[in-house]
């Protein structure tokens, strides 16, 4: 067959017969993990409400993304020992299993722990769905496999704030894990017929079970801190959680087997400081975890609609993602530049805006609604470039650890990213005063303390980003 032959029919041979099968496996873990996290996100205000534990709303999400560090980080080593179809496996039970304890849970403890298993599978779900492309597919559909997976995100967007905000519409918010179950269920059923059984080959890649222990140990030091009212141990949670980070940046030293490669932190350097702006970026981002709840009580708005509002952040991140990766390198460094001023903009407009109960209709609904655009378009449109400066400035022999690191630096973002944000938001009033005071204080506080991080980032950009 002819190079363009095989070009014309590349997609509808991808999503066709037997690969048409092994598609829907794998692009449908990555969709399960994606649909989970902007579910929970819309249901959290209905949760809470129905259950307590409101001091612990951004537990939700520090739990279930630090799990799934946890899970992305011991894929590899899972695969190779347990073959494609039992590794994929192992995950789904572990997500399902999350996702029943959750769909019961009387008290908010009960279902932290259901989120803290379904991140597991989740984190594990994503990392063997890309693992396995160049496993389950010929060589010529890997590009295609590997944009189709990617491009669940974005479906995913959608359709946790749908599912989430219906089901806390009508007061139904645990039927929302329950469709989360039955999708698992369903999926472990294609993926037995579907995966290969056995692997080409056994690693004697180790587990890094200390260093992880560690990470774990800070996130949870930095979110027990959050939920105190008192400043002192706000503080204490945050000094523990820098000592306990310090020991696993010192022991990457002197490790044969590293979580990042060499170079990764030391801001001094080109890789460094690269990894620095994508974290600072994602932490931007989180602050989509308290817009509903903030829409919901200040502003009136349903479930439904304050679900969607939230969607447009990652609707900005996923166009202009995709409008401008493919750019001329000349224009690169500037729209790296525009991109943290542009999420400085939005957020700062969301601590004036969020806060005032005159803005939930008309103008004022109209400028939330670009602010929240805004966000996400400034840490979309460098983003591809961002990533590709990780690839490129990692020492040689070490382009694929830089390659797969990339999604645990991200969800390590995302996790004290969340954690921070909770610490904020229960020290600015969320809890005390509470109620309407509480929630525009806390907003007020949390968007304008956020904005710091993009301001952070371009100063990281203009020091160390040459071209």
């Amino acid at each position: 067959m002819k190079p363009e032959e095989q070009e014309k029919e590349g997609w509808a041979a991808l999503l066709s017969g037997k690969n048409g099968l092994k598609s829907i496996a794998l692009a449908g873990g990555v969709m399960l993990h994606a649909t989970d996290v902007y579910l929970a996100t819309t249901i959290m205000p209905s949760v809470t409400k129905d259950i307590g534990g409101l001091s612990f709303y951004s537990w939700a999400t520090t739990m279930y993304v630090v799990a799934a560090i946890i899970g992305s980080v011991v894929s590899s080593v899972t695969l190779a020992k347990m073959g494609p179809r039992k590794a994929y496996r192992l995950a789904i039970v572990l997500f399902a299993i999350g996702a029943l304890i959750c769909a019961t849970a009387p008290v908010m403890y009960v279902l932290l722990a259901g989120r803290f298993i379904q991140g597991i599978g989740g984190g594990l779900l994503v990392a063997l769905s890309y693992a396995m492309i160049s496993i389950v597919y010929e060589e010529r559909f890997w590009s295609r496999a590997m944009a189709l997976v990617s491009a669940m995100w974005g479906v995913s967007a959608f359709l946790g704030p749908f599912f989430g905000g219906i089901f806390a519409e009508y007061s139904h918010w645990r039927y929302a894990f329950v469709t989360l179950l039955i999708i698992a269920l369903s999926l472990i059923v294609l993926t037995e017929t579907v995966l290969p059984k056995q692997q080409k080959s056994l690693s004697t890649a180790t587990i890094p079970f200390y260093k992880l222990l560690l990470i774990l140990l800070a996130a949870l030091a930095i979110s027990a801190g959050s939920v105190s009212e008192h400043l002192s141990l706000n503080a204490a949670g945050v000094i523990v959680a820098m000592i306990l980070l310090s020991m696993v940046i010192r022991g990457e030293k002197s490790s044969s087997e590293r979580l990042l490669p060499t170079g990764a932190y030391k801001i001094s350097t080109l890789l460094g400081a690269t990894y620095a702006v994508v974290v600072l970026l994602t932490l931007s981002g989180t602050v989509e975890i308290y817009i509903p709840y903030f829409l919901q009580l200040i502003h009136n708005f349903s479930p439904l609609k304050a679900g969607y509002l939230t969607v447009l952040i990652a609707l900005g991140w996923s166009l202009c993602s995709i409008a401008f990766s493919g750019l001329n390198l000349r224009y690169v460094k500037a729209v790296i530049l525009t991109g943290p001023v542009l999420v400085f903009a939005g957020l700062a407009g969301l601590s004036w805006m969020v806060p005032d109960p005159a803005n939930a209709g008309g103008a004022g609904f109209i400028l939330m609604c670009l602010l929240l655009v805004c966000i996400g378009a400034g840490i979309g449109m460098g983003w591809s470039h961002i990533l590709t400066q990780v690839l490129s400035s990692a020492p040689k022999g070490e382009e694929e650890k830089a390659s797969a690191s990339i999604s645990t630096v991200q969800l390590l973002g995302t996790t004290f990213g969340s954690a921070i944000a909770g610490l904020i938001a229960n020290f600015s009033g969320i809890t005390n005063p509470g109620g309407m005071a509480g929630a525009e204080q806390a907003a007020r506080w949390l968007f304008g303390a956020f904005a710091l991080t993009p301001v952070l980032a371009l100063i990281v950009i203009l020091w160390k980003f040459k071209k």
